[in-house]
């Protein structure tokens, strides 16, 4: 049984929770992971992948959303400006692998 974080009176049960909601962000990500994929197939000019405007917007919306939320910024930003940078990647790989002409 999955308990909430107050209610937790060991470190079994604190990682229990922990693992249950790693599983969680793994198909959440996913989710994200497929919108990577399908920028890669509308954008026509690779130079677009990397987007600095739109980093920092996303940076700006996600620090809003953690304010409101209760999530530390300093473990928010560095989460997703990590999580940007490999979608990036994610993205460049994706953009090369659809346009191969071999």
């Amino acid at each position: 049984m999955i308990k909430q974080a107050k209610d937790c009176q060991t470190m079994a049960e604190v990682r229990v929770g922990v693992d249950a909601l790693d599983r969680e962000l793994i198909k959440v990500i996913t989710r994200r992971q497929a919108y990577m994929a399908a920028a890669a197939r509308i954008k026509t000019d690779r130079d677009t992948v990397h987007d600095s405007v739109r980093i920092e917007e996303v940076i700006s919306k996600v620090k809003a959303a953690a304010l409101d939320a209760g999530l530390s910024i300093d473990i928010a930003e560095p989460v997703w400006r990590e999580l940007i940078a490999r979608s990036i990647a994610y993205e460049f790989k994706q953009w090369d692998k659809i346009r191969e002409t071999g």
